[in-house]
């Protein structure tokens, strides 16, 4: 049977053998009466890599910061963040729906809003309270921000008595790229969420971690989300093979996504930056009209399974499963339908 190769997302990732096989060993409790000895291995393995009091397992990303700024916030208050987060774009209004809160959107090219700017935004007394800031490292667009910018955000916050929630859905991916500890990366924030299902490949959720009082405080809300479960070690075992074994293996992704950049630039029709490709993701656009056409064209003829060009752009990703012979495939694929 001929390999499929997925470039849609790392969310794509099937999970290893050894990894299903965790599913089936767990130590089982109910986690609604917070007693699955998995989940909470996985809790306070989350937090202590991350340099955090406690953790609070959810079922997604999206669930994460949700709860996190259903926490962080009451109805009414204002979260200032970036306008291309994943938040703002990717989570369907929920922070409406679910915080009742007001979205304080600045422009952030990378996903960096201006430390000034940020500054300016913060209201107070008689105005929609700012009560939250909203950071994303790495980013979605595939750029990973620097410790000085975090730490400038983190000085405003500290200035203005506010918190920092990090949407660290690719947290694991920033700390490689920047070469330091993820307890470095999240220190900056006053709670984070990580997720397991995309580049660490477990098959679901993701972890909020703080401390221990806004643990306990989002662990309540978290049920009117929806999000407590009963027996959920057994999505939970999955999650502790990941940060024990397939941290490490995320540079391959990084790598083959380099590759994939200074492939895609050696094409006149496309216009890619190899260096903003951070981790494991390649945006590129089109030089030519009508090539974006061209290549999904081709991708859907070669089974290769690709998101479309949205707004000009086209996102690639890496992931495991994905070799080097797979992404020369895909940038052969490309070659010859702009030949």
């Amino acid at each position: 049977m001929k390999k499929q190769i997925d470039t849609r997302s790392d969310t794509v990732t099937q999970p290893p053998l050894e990894m299903r096989q965790t599913m089936v060993t767990a130590a089982l409790g109910d986690d609604g009466y917070r007693d699955d000895p998995t989940v909470l291995q996985l809790e306070s393995m989350a937090a202590e890599i991350c340099g955090k009091e406690a953790g609070l397992f959810v079922a997604s990303g999206v669930m994460g910061n949700q709860l996190a700024l259903f926490t962080h916030c009451n109805h009414g208050d204002e979260v200032i963040l970036a306008e291309n987060c994943h938040i703002v774009d990717h989570e369907l209004g929920a922070s409406a729906v679910i915080s009742g809160v007001q979205l304080r959107t600045l422009p952030a090219p990378d996903g960096m809003m201006s430390p000034d700017a940020i500054k300016a935004a913060i209201r107070h007394c008689l105005l929609p309270k700012t009560k939250l800031i909203c950071l994303e490292n790495a980013h979605s667009l595939g750029i990973v921000h620097p410790l000085e910018y975090m730490a400038a955000v983190r000085k405003i916050a500290d200035e203005n008595g506010i918190a920092i929630h990090l949407d660290g859905a690719r947290l694991f991916n920033a700390a490689l790229y920047l070469g330091v500890e993820p307890k470095v990366l999240a220190s900056y924030a006053d709670s984070v969420m990580f997720c397991l299902s995309k580049g660490l490949c477990a098959p679901v959720g993701s972890v909020l971690v703080g401390t221990r009082e806004f643990i306990a405080k989002a662990t309540p809300r978290r049920k009117i989300m929806g999000g407590e479960m009963r027996q959920a070690g057994v999505l939970a075992a999955p999650g502790i093979y990941a940060l024990q074994h397939m941290r490490a293996r995320l540079q391959t992704d990084h790598d083959n996504a380099q590759l994939l950049a200074q492939l895609l630039a050696q094409q006149p029709a496309l216009t890619v930056s190899p260096e903003k490709v951070h981790i494991n993701m390649v945006y590129f656009g089109e030089a030519v009209a009508g090539s974006f056409a061209k290549i999904e064209q081709a991708f859907m003829q070669a089974g290769i399974l690709f998101n479309p060009a949205e707004h000009g752009v086209m996102r690639l990703a890496t992931h495991y499963g994905m070799e080097e012979s797979d992404v020369r495939f895909v940038v052969q694929t490309i070659a010859a339908a702009l030949a």
